[in-house]
C-alpha cells in the first residue's frame, strides 16, 4: 500500500522528533500520550533511540500500546507471532516487506549492515535487491508502506470494536437479604467496580476520562465533538404524583429502571441524575441516592461533597454577590475620575482596558480601545453602573437549610460608611448558576450565560449584568471543571451521570443537559438514558419539557409517572403523617374508597403528561403492606386514565430484577407513535404564558399578579426578556399554592407574589405564595444520626 492511499481513507501521519536530551522517562510518557490518543492507530519508535542518556530500549519497545504497535516489535506480538497467533497481532515490518517481495520477484537478501556493498552490476537484470541494513536511503519506501498497511488494519480494528452502542459491560449480582438491610449496608455491601473500568465498558476513552479516586469521575466534553455524529438512544423522564411525607420513591425508581434493563434485559442503559444538595441531606429529607437493592453506590460519596461542583457554584455566587455591594459602595464614595482611574489602572506608564472591559465599551457602543481617548461623558458612562439597591435580585447563597438567612441586613460595619440594604440567602442549588450548569451545551455557551445573568437594574432602568461587573470571565473559571459530567455506578453496575442539582420547587428541578446528551451518544440506537425530575408532574416534569427540552433540542420518548398505593391514600383525605410515629392504620391496611379517591391526583398527573404528547407507563412502587386488590386497583384506574401502561415494581426489595416488567412497558411505549408538543409559545406575554401553567397543570380558575410582580411583568416586558420560558417557584406538596390541600384542588386563584428574571439561565421564575428560596432545619434534623467511625473512618447512620 502506498501512502498516497493511506491519505485517502484518513489515515494521518505523525513525526514526533524528541531532543537528544529527552530521557527514558520523556520517552515513556510520549509513547502513553500517543497510546490514549484515540485518533493516533499506529505507533513506531526508531530505533536506535539518539538520546545522550542511558535508555532500556526494550522497556520502551514494550511500552507501545500492541493494538498500535505496527512494526510489531513489542514482546506480545513477538510471541504472538512466535506461536503463530496471527490473528491480532502484526509481523515486523521488514520481513513482512520481504515477504512481500519474495512472493512476486526474484530477489536477493543482503545483510551487510552498509548501505549500496552489493553493487548493481554484480545482481542479474530484473533481480531485486533488500538490504536489511538500518541506514536509510531515500526512495526506499517497502517498511513504511507496510507500516502504514499495519495502521489502516490498526484502525479497522479499532473501529469494530468501537462501534456506536457496542457495550462489553459486566453487571455485578446482587445478593438479595430478607428483610431488607439499611440503605447504607446495601451500599457497603456491594464492591463498586473500577470506575476506568466502568468507563472503558460504556464507549469512554481513558483520555476522555479524569478519575476522583477509584469511584468516580469526571467526564471531559471533548467526547461530544468524538460522538456527535453517533445517533441518538431512547430518552425517558421519570417523575411522579404529587409528592407526600411518605414518600413515592422516584430516585429509587429511575434506578431501579436502569438496572432492570442494563443487568436483566442486556441493554445499554445510562441514568441521568441530580447530585443532592447537601440542605436536605442533612435536613429532613436525606440523600437522594434511590434506596434498598436500588442505589447509587458509594452513597456517601454521592449524597456529600462528590467532586466539588456544588462548591464551586457557592464560591461563584458568592463572588457575584461581593462584587455588586463593593461596586456600590465604591462608586457611593469616589468621584468619576477616581473611579476611572482605579478600574483602568497605570501599568508600566500606561493605561490598558482588559476584555471584559473592552466588552463593555462595546455594549456602551464605544469603539475606542484607548483609555486616554475616552471624553468625560464616556468616562462616566462606563465608570458608573449606578444600581438601584433596591432594584438588585441576586443574593448570596449557602448549601444548607438557615431560614435566619431569609432576611438579612447586610453592611453594619462601621468601615461600610453607614452603606447599609436588606438582603437574603438562597440555599445554592436555587443559584442561576447552578441552573445555568444544568442548561448549558458547552464551556463556550456556558461563558455566554454566565456573563448575561442580570444582577440589578440602574436607576434610568437599564439591565445590569455579570459582563458590566467584570466577573464574568472569573466565573468561568471557578465553573470549568464543574461542567464536566460525574461518572458513577449502580449496585448492580449500570452507569450513572451524576450532575446539576437544582431545586424543583424553586429553579428548573432537572439535571443537566450535557449528562444527557452524552449518555444518549454512548447507549446507541437501542439503547435508553433515564434521567428524573424532581419532584411532581406538574413541577419537575412541566419544566423539564418547557425548560431543558426547549434549550437541549432533544424530544423524549417516554414518561414514568411513579405512584404508591400508601401516597395516594393521603390524596384521598388519609390522616396526616407525622414524622417518627407510627403510621394511621388506613396507610398500612386495606382501604379501597380512600385510595379510589386518592387516584384523582395520578389522574391529573397523567393528563398533564400527555399535554406534552409523550406515551405514560405509572409505576407502582410497591410497599409490603399493599395488598393485591390495592395494587391492582392502580393499575387498572392508571390505564382508564389514559396511561399506556401501568405495573407494579418491586425493585427496593429485589433490585433490577424487580423493575423488569416495568423496563418492558417502557420498552414498549418507547415504540409507540408520540407527538411531543410545548405547553405554550414562547411569543406569547408573561402573564399569558403563567396562566397557562396554573390553568392546565395546577388547575387553578386563574392567576392574580400581586403589585411587585405585576411591575416585574412590565420591566421585564420593556427590558426584553419576555420571551424566555416560565419556570413556577410553588410548593410542591400540592398542586396549588396551600401546600396541605392535597388531590385535586379546584376553584383556587393562584397569587403570584413576584417575579425574577434569570436571563442568563434562560428563564422567569414567578415566585407563589409563600414560597421560601431557602428551606429551614425540622426540630429533629437528619445530622443527629450521622458520626464518623475515627478507627474505620466510615460515616455512620447516613441516611
Amino acid at each position: 500500500m502506498k501512502l498516497k492511499a493511506a491519505a485517502e481513507i484518513g489515515i494521518n501521519a505523525t513525526h514526533m522528533r524528541l531532543p537528544k536530551t529527552a530521557t527514558e522517562e520523556e520517552i515513556l510518557h510520549s509513547i502513553t500520550e500517543v497510546n490514549e490518543n484515540s485518533s493516533v492507530h499506529g505507533l513506531i519508535v526508531q530505533l536506535p533511540l539518539d538520546s545522550i542518556h542511558k535508555i532500556d530500549t526494550e522497556k520502551v519497545t514494550n511500552a507501545v500500546a500492541p493494538e498500535k504497535d505496527v512494526d510489531g516489535l513489542t514482546s506480545i506480538n513477538a510471541g504472538k507471532l512466535s506461536r503463530g497467533d496471527l490473528g491480532d497481532c502484526f509481523i515486523p515490518c521488514t520481513p513482512n516487506g520481504c515477504m512481500e517481495l519474495i512472493k512476486q520477484t526474484d530477489i536477493l537478501v543482503v545483510g551487510i549492515g552498509k548501505a549500496e556493498m552489493v553493487k548493481g552490476e554484480w545482481i542479474k537484470k530484473g533481480a531485486v535487491v533488500i538490504d536489511c541494513g538500518i541506514n536509510h536511503i531515500p526512495g526506499l519506501t517497502i517498511t513504511l508502506n507496510v507500516c502504514v498497511q499495519n495502521t489502516v488494519l490498526s484502525a479497522k480494528r479499532f473501529l469494530e470494536t468501537h462501534q456506536p452502542g457496542k457495550w462489553n459491560i459486566s453487571y455485578t449480582k446482587l445478593n438479595l437479604q430478607k428483610p431488607v438491610p439499611s440503605d447504607i449496608v446495601i451500599s457497603r455491601s456491594c464492591v463498586p467496580k473500577p470506575v476506568d473500568r466502568l468507563a472503558k465498558e460504556v464507549g469512554l476513552l481513558s483520555d476522555e476520562v479524569e478519575l476522583y479516586g477509584k469511584t468516580k469521575a469526571k467526564v471531559q466534553l471533548n467526547i461530544v465533538k468524538r460522538l456527535q455524529a453517533q445517533p441518538d438512544g431512547k430518552y425517558v423522564v421519570v417523575t411522579g404524583i404529587t409528592p407526600t411525607p411518605l414518600g413515592e420513591g422516584k430516585s429509587t425508581t429511575t434506578i431501579g429502571l436502569v438496572q432492570a434493563l442494563g443487568a436483566h434485559m442486556k441493554l445499554n442503559v445510562f441514568a441521568c441524575v441530580r447530585q443532592p444538595s447537601q440542605g436536605p441531606t442533612f435536613g429532613i429529607k436525606g440523600g437522594a441516592a434511590g434506596g434498598g437493592y436500588s442505589q447509587v453506590i458509594p452513597m456517601e460519596e454521592f449524597n456529600l461533597h462528590l467532586t466539588g461542583d456544588i462548591h464551586a457554584i457557592t464560591a461563584a455566587n458568592n463572588l457575584v454577590a461581593a462584587a455588586i455591594d463593593a461596586r456600590m459602595f465604591h462608586e457611593s464614595t469616589q468621584s468619576d475620575k477616581a473611579l476611572y482611574n482605579r478600574l483602568v489602572p497605570l501599568s508600566g506608564g500606561q493605561r490598558k482596558f482588559s476584555p471584559i472591559q473592552l466588552n463593555r465599551l462595546k455594549k456602551l457602543g464605544i469603539e475606542k480601545t484607548d483609555p486616554s481617548a475616552l471624553t468625560e461623558e464616556e468616562i462616566t458612562r462606563f465608570a458608573r453602573l449606578d444600581m438601584d439597591p433596591s432594584s438588585v435580585t441576586w443574593q448570596r447563597v449557602l448549601d444548607t437549610n438557615d431560614r435566619f438567612l431569609r432576611k438579612i441586613t447586610i453592611g453594619q460595619s462601621p468601615t461600610e460608611k453607614g452603606y447599609t440594604r436588606e438582603a437574603q440567602f438562597d440555599i445554592t442549588v436555587a443559584s442561576e448558576i447552578m441552573a445555568v450548569l444544568a442548561l448549558t451545551s458547552s464551556l463556550e455557551d456556558m461563558r455566554q450565560r454566565l456573563a448575561k445573568m442580570v444582577v440589578a437594574t440602574s436607576r434610568n432602568g437599564e439591565p445590569i449584568t455579570t459582563e458590566d461587573l467584570g466577573v464574568s470571565g472569573a466565573l468561568t473559571v471557578l465553573m470549568k471543571d464543574a461542567i464536566k459530567p460525574n461518572l458513577m455506578q449502580t449496585l448492580e453496575g449500570t452507569p450513572v451521570f451524576v450532575h446539576a442539582g437544582p431545586f424543583a420547587n424553586i429553579a428548573h428541578g432537572n439535571s443537566s443537559i450535557l449528562a444527557d446528551k452524552i449518555a444518549l451518544k454512548l447507549v446507541g440506537p437501542e439503547g435508553f438514558v433515564v434521567t428524573e425530575a424532581g419532584f411532581g408532574a406538574d413541577i419537575g416534569m412541566e419544566k423539564f419539557f418547557n425548560i431543558k427540552c426547549r434549550y437541549s433540542g432533544l424530544r423524549p420518548h417516554v414518561v414514568v409517572l411513579v405512584a404508591t398505593v400508601r401516597a395516594l391514600k393521603m390524596h384521598g383525605g388519609g390522616p396526616t403523617v407525622t414524622a417518627g410515629m407510627p403510621l394511621p392504620k388506613e396507610y398500612v391496611e386495606e382501604n379501597l374508597e380512600l385510595l379510589e379517591n386518592g387516584c384523582s391526583n395520578m389522574r391529573k398527573q397523567i393528563e398533564n403528561a400527555k399535554h406534552f404528547g409523550v406515551p405514560v407507563v405509572v409505576a407502582v412502587n410497591g410497599f409490603k403492606t399493599d395488598t393485591e386488590a390495592e395494587l391492582d386497583l392502580v393499575c387498572r384506574m392508571a390505564k382508564a386514565a389514559g396511561a399506556f401502561d401501568a405495573v407494579r415494581c418491586s425493585h427496593w426489595a429485589e433490585g433490577g430484577a424487580g423493575a423488569v416488567a416495568l423496563g418492558q412497558a417502557v420498552q414498549r411505549a418507547s415504540e409507540a407513535p408520540s407527538n411531543f408538543k410545548f405547553l405554550y409559545d414562547l411569543e406569547l406575554p408573561i402573564a399569558d404564558k403563567i396562566r397557562i401553567i396554573a390553568q392546565k397543570i395546577y388547575g387553578a380558575d386563574d392567576i392574580e399578579l400581586l403589585p411587585e410582580a405585576q411591575h416585574k411583568v412590565e420591566l421585564y416586558t420593556k427590558q426584553g426578556f419576555g420571551g424566555l420560558p416560565i419556570c413556577m417557584a410553588k410548593t410542591h406538596l400540592s398542586l396549588s399554592h396551600e401546600a396541605d390541600k392535597k388531590g385535586v384542588p379546584t376553584g383556587f386563584i393562584l397569587p403570584i407574589r413576584d417575579i425574577r428574571a434569570s436571563v442568563g439561565a434562560g428563564f422567569l421564575f414567578p415566585l407563589v405564595g409563600t414560597m421560601p428560596t431557602i428551606p429551614g432545619l425540622p426540630t429533629r434534623p437528619c445530622f443527629y444520626d450521622i458520626d464518623l467511625d475515627p478507627e474505620t473512618e466510615q460515616v455512620n447512620g447516613l441516611f
